[in-house]
């Protein structure tokens, strides 16, 4: 395979700003097309369209003629893959992609071997893989391999899936990587390719999403479909919990190799990951989370001057907020859209700016008015305070915060960086402890039944069948996080 050598630049040249540390971290993105020309441009901007998901790096890899070529860069796809004088040495009809946030692995020291896709040559021939989610018995496996002579070259739980595909004794592809993955916990959602095929595969619990589109006599898979809106792919349908797709010049087969469960689709795929022009489950994000918050209305009702959002995020929920309960929306909260994540922040008085160098207050609208605030969620609670301090600065008289999910009370193993549980604002106060500790006049959450109203469940959560992955809200994990617990991690008590 010809690697084309990355620049030398590390990831630790993109600090993270302030605002972005109190959030969830998106997982990360994976794109691949097959069957049309020049595939790995498609790819680039594929993976422009899922930066949201993933911004410390991103990675290409494209076969022409029977041959592999690889590229991975740090930074976004903007920032390299638009170059042409790369995209040139990345030939083929035939290429898949990868954008990442370090859930697993070196995080904050991410080394160039640890971008994806990565790639194994076998005795069947060469394949390389980006996965998208997180094997919560990765360590355990990788202590196994390692014992059994594996020489692993990053640090990413991803790359298990390689060394146990070496050990299959199955005689093509698809078919190691069914036998491999039969061996992984967790979530993963994987593009794949060989040099004649495209392979998508979907974890049993179908925790994270994977679209398949259609583009002309080609197609494609992505992990949302605003992807494939920007290539000009045609949406046919998503790939199953539990499905493998193989692509090739004939055509595409669907397997099922996994024993069949009950889906747990990611419900905060709804409320912050996916964008909002996206389709999950055959209805809009925009239009979820837009009903999210007519429910929270409907549950947190106050009396107040104007809603305004918390941007980018906020803004579908507090539009259902403002008309369900008919307090005019207002742009409150002013985004600068050209501070991005690799600003590079000089001085301690640039760094205690904070929050002002991304957002700023429209002190004219604010000023003497009852303000309410529609966030996606609260996670470590400092980026809300210094909101709060922004508002009340401008002049407001109150202040009321309204968030667009259940409290975050526990951590995601599934493809989420979160903070470990202690440093959760959720996990160690109540409600009301959490209104003093921001300082506002109120706070509020919407009911876990409310957000499985808002995306189509009438009834509610069923308790005894939860409908969706909401562990990051009920501590209840679908798949239990066997490395975590290894590590002292403890399970919500039986109730």
């Amino acid at each position: 395979m010809r690697v084309t050598p990355p620049a030398s630049a590390t990831c630790n040249d993109f600090p993270r700003h302030p605002f972005d540390d109190d959030k969830l971290r998106e997982e990360c993105g994976v794109f691949g097309v097959t069957g049309v020309a020049e595939a790995a441009n498609f790819v680039a901007l594929g993976l422009h369209a899922l930066q949201h998901r993933g911004q410390e790096a991103g990675g290409i890899v494209s076969c022409d003629a029977g041959e592999f070529h690889s590229a991975r860069r740090f930074g976004y796809v903007r920032d390299n893959f638009t170059k042409a004088s790369l995209m040139e040495q990345l030939p083929g009809q035939l290429a898949i992609g990868h954008v990442r946030y370090s859930t697993a692995g070196s995080k904050g020291a991410t080394q160039i071997r640890d971008v994806q896709p990565f790639f194994g040559e076998f005795s069947v021939g060469g394949a390389a893989i980006a996965h998208n989610g997180n094997i919560t018995n990765a360590e355990a496996l990788r202590r196994e391999l390692i014992d059994r002579g594996s020489i692993f070259q990053s640090s990413s739980d991803s790359e298990c899936i390689i060394h146990l595909m070496a050990r299959s004794l199955q005689r093509n592809v698809p078919d190691k990587m069914k036998d491999a993955l039969r061996r992984v916990e967790g979530a993963f959602s994987i593009v794949a390719m060989t040099r004649t095929k495209l392979i998508g595969v979907r974890d049993p619990l179908g925790v994270r999403p994977l679209m398949l589109g259609k583009i002309g006599e080609g197609w494609a898979l992505s992990s949302e479909t605003c992807a494939l809106d920007i290539i000009g792919a045609e949406f046919v349908r998503e790939i199953k919990p539990g499905e493998m797709v193989v692509i090739t010049e004939e055509g595409l087969e669907s397997f099922k190799p996994f024993d069949k469960r009950r889906s747990r689709f990611c419900i905060f795929e709804h409320v912050y990951f996916s964008r909002p022009d996206s389709i999950l489950g055959g209805q809009s994000v925009y239009t979820t989370r837009r009903q999210i918050g007519v429910e929270l209305a409907r549950e947190a009702p106050v009396e107040a001057d104007l809603v305004c959002p918390v941007p980018d995020s906020g803004t579908p929920a507090a539009i259902g907020f403002s008309q369900e309960i008919g307090i005019p929306y207002a742009m409150g909260i002013i985004r600068n859209q050209y501070m991005g994540r690799t600003f590079i922040e000089p001085t301690e008085q640039i760094r205690n700016m904070g929050v002002r160098l991304k957002l700023n207050v429209n002190r004219a609208l604010i000023k003497g008015k009852r303000v309410v605030l529609v966030d996606d969620s609260v996670v470590r609670g400092t980026t809300s305070r210094k909101i709060k301090e922004m508002i009340l600065d401008a002049g407001a008289k109150e202040v009321h915060f309204r968030i667009a999910s259940p409290p975050t009370a526990w951590p995601c193993f599934y493809g989420v960086d979160t903070p470990h549980r202690e440093k959760l604002l959720a996990a160690t106060m109540s409600e009301a402890e959490m209104r003093d500790h921001l300082g506002v006049d109120s706070l509020k959450f919407i009911t876990l039944d409310g957000l499985y109203r808002a995306v189509g469940e009438a009834g509610g959560r069923n308790p005894a069948k939860p409908q969706y992955c909401d562990a990051c809200f009920s501590g209840e994990y679908p798949v239990e996080p066997a490395d975590m617990i290894e590590n002292g991690f403890q399970l919500k008590a039986a109730e």
